[in-house]
């Protein structure tokens, strides 16, 4: 029997797993809208396309499964362009689905017509123009390979209208035929004796952590090997999660507002065993100053990322799953007890810290506070900006997939649409956004969706009335010209969450943060903003300046 590509494509998402898709209609996708009606997939109608793929990369992040958005052809399909370069630098499996055009039509700046496959060709793993409908469903099948499999990514697949409404035979492809595609996963066992016979000899040995720790669910496997080496344990920004932060060996994430004693570990060792990292410049700072009594251990399943920034003694292509139980069935127990004596004078002498001021609500505080009403079990989505950095530093996370952040490209409004996505992969679990009275402005309109569908998400604003990180800079290097960050207006957050259907509450005094926290807590039918006014010019410390070394920070 024939049907449709839009009810094929349809029941190829079924089969394929998917639950839930994120998405906007338009006039090239409505065939596949009309499909739709009749499905039993959940779609949840997000007010804007970025707000699609960013809800679809949250979810992906909080689940491990992919996550699915659509858009219409030409400005809903560039609207989707800085959520797809969001999960592309971060690693995140999302599939996106854009109409297209008319084939007749293609080439000619058709009404909405834009390239969209030529455009996000840099930030997606693949694309795909489909003209063929016979090669529809062999194409989502390959999509989803791609995206999962190696080095986890967007793919993009662009459909033009008069191919969604096409009629094929449907039938599942079980078999995909990528002969240039055939990531690596398990490790060269020579590789892996070398990184053996490394750590037999190092005295001041550290692992690093990244964001492919958590994408291969190699967490167990990681923590195992930390505790048989005896070996303190660092992480990326990204790699929070990665090992409980109340674990004995976890000594916090490195980089530009790293924890200090994260940095002189790093600094100071002398091996590395870098795993799932991509040594961006946030975490290294300078290169040619990072660890430089380090021989480098670099296990990475992109072997792009081998060599690109810092040259590895030892590189080791493969899975981070597969490369950790390698070396932890052949390494032998170490005692690393005065290194870690060490680590532990640092983590004294430089703990993370703040002034608090009479009368005054410092946002630092708010996190110490949510951190311990929510007994650290809450899922963290950040927004970007001082308030991310606040909530990597203060909200100790102790399982992977808890802790949800645009690392890489640093994309403002990510957090809402993500905490959506977060929601819904996990409707029995707290979600909560820290935001900043900017970064939230960036996709507002998202709260129209988590109102929609009654998730219980809190939003708590630390609100700084000024564009909080772009400020600090301005004020430690410019002289306190502060042009065009500080907000002469913003709109009241109470009575727009109001006006939205949701529960907001502003707080101004220090006396009321917890009563606010613990009434945010008790919303469970609705989002909840809460507007904490805190300190304008608070600073985010340690920062490390930009282009300087890691241990050379601005402490306090």
């Amino acid at each position: 029997m024939e049907i449709t590509v839009a009810q094929a494509i349809i029941k190829f998402l079924q089969e394929e797993g998917v639950e839930v898709i994120f998405g906007y209609p338009g006039g090239a996708v409505i065939g596949f809208y009309d499909a739709l009606y009749e499905s039993s997939l959940r779609h949840v109608l997000v007010r804007h396309e970025q707000g699609a793929a960013h809800a679809a990369d949250g979810y992906a992040r909080a689940s491990g499964k992919v996550g699915v958005c659509v858009a219409t052809s030409g400005p809903g399909a560039t609207n989707l362009v800085t959520g797809l370069a969001t999960a592309f630098m971060d690693s995140s499996p999302i599939i996106a689905i854009t109409g297209q055009v008319r084939t007749s039509v293609l080439g000619k700046d058709s009404f909405q017509e834009a390239d969209i496959t030529g455009i996000t060709m840099p930030i997606t793993k693949h694309n795909y123009l489909v003209k063929d409908p016979d090669q529809v469903l062999t194409i989502f099948k390959e999509a989803f390979y791609i995206a999962t499999t190696g080095r986890k990514g967007p793919v993009l697949i662009d459909i033009p209208a008069d191919v969604f409404m096409a009629k094929i035979n449907y039938s599942y492809p079980s078999n995909i035929n990528l002969p240039g595609y055939k990531p690596t996963y398990e490790p060269h066992p020579l590789q892996i004796k070398k990184a053996v016979n490394l750590l037999k000899s190092a005295e001041r040995p550290v692992i690093l952590a990244g964001g492919g720790v958590i994408s291969s669910f190699a967490s167990s496997e990681l923590i195992e090997l930390a505790e048989k080496i005896n070996t303190p344990v660092v992480t990326t920004l990204m790699g929070k999660g990665a090992i409980p932060e109340d674990h004995y060996l976890y000594c916090g994430f490195i980089g530009m507002h790293g924890a200090a004693y994260a940095n002189f570990t790093i600094n100071n060792s002398d091996l590395i065993i870098a795993i799932g990292v991509r040594f961006s410049d946030r975490s290294t700072g300078r290169v040619d100053t990072f660890a430089p009594n380090a021989k480098i251990i670099h296990i990475d399943i992109d072997p792009a990322e081998i060599g690109k920034n810092v040259i590895p003694y030892v590189p080791i292509v493969a899975d981070a799953k597969l490369a950790l139980q390698r070396l932890k069935e052949e390494v032998e127990s170490k005692d690393n007890s005065k290194w870690l004596e060490q680590i532990r004078e640092w983590k004294e002498k430089y703990p993370l810290k703040y002034k608090n001021q009479e009368g005054v609500i410092k946002p630092q505080y708010v996190i110490e506070k949510i951190y311990e009403i929510t007994k650290g079990s809450a899922i963290v989505v950040t927004e970007v900006g001082q308030n991310q950095m606040w909530a990597a530093q203060f909200y100790k996370v102790k399982y992977p997939r808890q802790f949800i952040t645009s690392g890489g490209l640093g994309t403002m409004g990510f957090g809402l649409p993500a905490a959506i996505g977060a929601q819904i992969a996990n409707p029995d679990k707290l979600v909560i956004d820290i935001a900043g009275d900017g970064s939230i402005q960036m996709n507002i309109q998202e709260l129209a969706t988590a109102v929609t569908q009654r998730l219980p998400i809190k939003i708590f604003i630390l609100n700084n009335a000024c564009l909080g990180m772009v400020r600090q800079w301005q004020e430690l290097f410019y002289k306190k010209r502060y042009s065009c960050t500080l907000f002469d207006f913003s709109p009241d957050f109470e009575k727009l969450a109001a006006a939205y259907g949701a529960y907001g509450r502003r707080v101004e005094d220090p006396s009321e943060v917890e009563d606010a926290i613990y009434w945010a807590l008790e919303k469970n039918d609705a989002p909840v903003i809460v507007d904490f006014k805190v300190i304008r010019e608070e600073n985010v410390f340690p920062m490390v300046p930009a282009g300087g070394s890691i241990d050379k920070m601005m402490i306090d």
